[in-house]
């Protein structure tokens, strides 16, 4: 599928946030240990998911999906194997690796796939696991693990890596001992994985802080759970509005954590004003500031999750924004397509310099990952003419109903078939 937006039109109205999905697919995962029944609302219906539901029917676990609720039911025997085509469809797979030696004791993955970002290496995952036990054997087909026995003890991640603290924390409830992990990862998907373990029965204190403790436990029992709210998609549509200078409501918003967000949005002389902790509206002015220094860190820094959606709104701004990409050397695939569109952007190394144009025009472009390809959308809806988005499954990974959600803010945008698919529609017409 492509996407096709017209730019040059304000924004207005409310548009509600969908579940993260950064959160839902390590608590997805997480429900193989439990053994139970657990019910999770406030899911995103995305790409992602489905794939992380596939794998968790190909092994044999009772699914369901219905509007933003998931059932999963894994009180039954499983093969801790994922076939290449499955694991292969999602970075995020990676997550299923401390689930399956936690339930299974073994586990047999393929190297995830995802965006690519450049090096995003399971050195840290893998570091960890095998201080605690577990014996890894790696080779051209994936990962192999086994774990007789996993050790209690204090364990430091050299980087706090998102993944890592999710599956070191889910493999340590079968640990022999209580464990602490130093310098985990502190965004709000680990408070809210910790949350979810704990309604189902566990004993893990400490996520968002410089140390999270795990008291092993395998008594689980059946869980109903809501899970967070989007905070990258809450970024994104703040970021359109700025781009666009318009004013427009979020709702089902994760207010509390878009601390970092907001405040370069401010600084851009953006207005947000929070109503409730769910609730937000957006005011931008015509004419954007630019930025001194925009750093991506670890949270509670500026997500890197967000750079290039800012990055987008960032081009209209009078004056010259600088950019610093600290997590992923890759993380600027969007910047030779938005040069199509007019972008004046100047990269050197993990710095960016973004010079604010009068004008951007409408472009053929390609989402070159998740991140890029909201990026390109925003750029898109202030852009003066036609801009025709290929590659939008990247987008669909994280994104739920984008152009419908648009749409309803007055955007115009919509959804076309890939060129493959026209030519195809045109044989069988």
């Amino acid at each position: 599928m492509r996407y096709l937006i017209e730019g040059g039109r304000k924004l207005s109205g409310t548009v509600p946030i969908s579940g993260s999905k950064n959160a839902v697919l390590p608590i997805l995962a997480a429900t193989i240990i439990t053994g139970k029944k657990t019910v999770l609302h406030n899911c995103p219906d995305i790409s992602d998911v489905r794939c992380t539901v596939d794998i968790l029917k190909y092994l044999g676990y009772h699914v369901s999906m219905d509007a933003d609720t998931i059932t999963v039911d894994t009180g039954f025997d499983a093969s801790p194997r994922v076939p290449s085509q499955l694991m292969g469809k999602l970075r995020s797979s990676i997550i299923f690796l401390g689930a399956f030696i936690n339930r299974f004791g073994s586990a047999q993955i393929s190297y995830p796939g995802g965006c690519e970002l450049g090096k995003r290496p399971i050195d840290i995952h893998l570091s960890i696991l095998s201080q605690m036990g577990v014996q890894i054997h790696e080779d051209i087909t994936g990962i192999n693990c086994k774990a007789p026995s996993l050790k209690g003890g204090e364990y430091r991640l050299n980087f706090p890596s998102v993944g890592a603290t999710e599956n070191v924390m889910i493999a340590s409830l079968i640990a022999d001992g209580p464990v602490i992990i130093k310098n985990p990862a502190k965004e709000p998907e680990i408070v809210d994985l910790q949350n979810f373990l704990n309604k189902a029965g566990a004993c893990i204190n400490g996520a968002g802080t410089d140390c999270i403790t795990v008291t092993p436990t395998n008594t689980f029992s059946d869980c109903e759970y809501s899970v967070c709210s989007d905070r990258i998609e809450a970024a994104t549509y703040l970021s359109a509005a700025a781009a666009t200078g318009s004013t427009i409501t979020l709702t089902n918003a994760p207010v509390s954590d878009l601390g970092k967000t907001v405040n370069i949005l401010e600084k851009m002389g953006v207005i947000v004003m929070p109503h409730s902790q769910t609730v937000l509206t957006v005011t931008a002015p015509n004419h954007l500031k630019p930025v001194d220094m925009i750093a991506t860190m670890p949270h509670p820094g500026f997500p890197t999750d967000a750079q290039a959606i800012l990055m987008a709104a960032l081009l209209r701004a009078a004056g010259t924004s600088m950019i610093v990409e600290n997590i992923f050397e890759n993380r600027y695939n969007h910047v030779e397509e938005l040069k199509k569109m007019g972008a004046q952007i100047t990269v050197s190394g993990n710095t960016a310099r973004v010079y604010g144009v009068k004008e951007l025009h409408g472009a053929r472009v390609r989402a070159r990952d998740l991140r890029a390809g909201a990026a390109l959308v925003i750029a898109a809806l202030s852009a003066e003419g036609k801009t025709l988005i290929d590659d939008v499954y990247h987008i669909e990974r994280g994104y739920e109903n984008m152009i419908l959600k648009l749409r309803s803010l007055g955007a115009k945008a919509e959804i076309l078939p890939s060129a493959e698919q026209s030519a195809t529609l045109l044989r069988h017409s």
